[in-house]
């Protein structure tokens, strides 16, 4: 492996468990200074009055407990001040004297507020305020003052561990409504998805149903004018025949098996580009003025691409009249020579939920994608919505 490499690994690592045990360093590093501080100003005028033998292990297991906070989140900081409420019935000087401990006091009050369970956050509250007034309270020459004041700071800093808790909680629920919000969105897209591939079965069976039933029957009328000398030719149609029609059953058992109870049996035509006036003349009556271009030279269009190029441009309309609360529209049709190209263009406000994401658009995208097309969604220059497509009459996927 690379130095490189190694070195980036190893700084990572090291960055993983500073950040995880940075606290504990802090915590030993109080009970080091605090072992110090006694050793140092032993002679100090309001140094604690017991011995050495007693003041740095008192001190330093009081200390040494908030290194236990992941495995007891309350119990840690709760039992520091306790024994700090309890040394100081035996030395009221010892837990005042020492300027890490009080540093340890208040990082202990601020696990306490930062508690996720509010009950145990509110104890806490009141086993900070109780203690430090203790403490206080037991040092021989007190003020009055200081019973109320040092106290109230140590409830300063529970009161920024509660509302960092509170924070925190607000934006998890947020991500957690953000996931969850993601989670339908997908789930949606799917169900989208699969609606329209169903619709586009069953137009497409529509189409080649159709075109397998005049075969049949232009097969089965050959069969009868073949005179008997031919049997065998005749038979062999009579088998493509008898398969057509079995393919035909298939067919109509399948789209039974795709159409929902509540879809109603489609006895009309499928649409094509030759009805693009209708379908433009209905959206006028609607409200929603429409201009109608046709560019490039009329060609004749496999059935299915002219029925998904409709359904396309029937999209955009759509989402224009009912998403954009557009004021006019312009659809465009290109002939090409190998393809035709599609553009539903308005002066509205955007697509579906203002970012081109609309389910209906959804159904777009997969019509385009089984012919190998392209497919573009968004906001136009200069503003409005555009949605454009291209099918290419052969697919031209490598």
């Amino acid at each position: 492996m690379p130095r490189a490499v190694q070195y980036v690994q190893l700084v990572e690592r090291f960055g993983e468990r500073a950040r995880r045990y940075w606290f504990d360093v802090v915590v030993v590093l109080l009970a080091l200074a605090g072992v110090l501080e006694l050793v140092l100003r032993r002679d100090a005028e309001d140094a604690p009055d017991t011995t050495l033998w007693f003041c740095i292990p008192a001190m330093v297991a009081a200390v040494l407990t908030l290194l236990a906070r992941r495995r007891y989140p309350f119990g840690a900081p709760a039992a520091f001040w306790l024994l700090g409420a309890s040394i100081s019935f035996v030395d009221g000087r010892l837990v005042p004297f020492m300027a890490g401990v009080y540093l340890a006091g208040m990082a202990a009050a601020f696990l306490l507020g930062s508690l996720r369970d509010t009950v145990l956050a509110r104890v806490g509250l009141v086993v900070v305020l109780g203690c430090s007034a203790t403490i206080i309270y037991n040092i021989p020459d007190h003020q009055p003052g200081e019973l109320l004041f040092i106290p109230l700071l140590f409830g300063i800093a529970w009161l920024a561990g509660f509302a960092l808790h509170t924070r925190v909680e607000q934006v998890d629920a947020a991500e957690a409504r953000a996931a969850q919000a993601e989670r339908e969105r997908e789930s949606a897209a799917r169900i989208a998805v699969a609606e329209e591939r169903a619709r586009i079965a069953r137009e497409l069976h529509d189409i080649v149903a159709h075109a397998v039933s005049v075969m049949v029957l232009q097969v089965g009328a050959v069969r009868h004018k073949l005179p008997h000398e031919l049997d065998e030719d005749a038979d062999a149609l009579r088998g493509v025949e008898q398969t057509g029609r079995a393919a035909l059953a298939e067919m109509r058992r399948l789209l039974g098996a795709m159409r929902s109870d509540g879809d109603d049996l489609e006895l009309a035509p499928q649409p094509g580009l030759d009805g693009l006036q209708s379908l433009v003349s209905e959206v006028e009556r609607a409200g929603l003025p429409v201009q109608l271009h046709v560019e490039g030279e009329h060609v004749q269009l496999p059935r299915a691409i002219d029925l998904s190029a409709y359904r396309i441009v029937q999209e955009g309309l759509t989402n224009a009249l009912k998403h954009a609360h557009a004021s006019r529209a312009d659809v465009t049709v290109r002939y090409g020579p190998g393809d035709v190209r599609l553009e539903v263009r308005d002066d509205g406000g955007g697509g579906p939920k203002g970012n081109g994401q609309g389910y209906g658009l959804v159904g777009v995208r997969e019509r385009v994608k089984i012919y190998g097309g392209e497919m573009t969604a968004g906001p136009a220059d200069g503003g409005g919505f555009v949605l454009s497509a291209r099918l290419p009459l052969e697919d031209d996927r490598p």
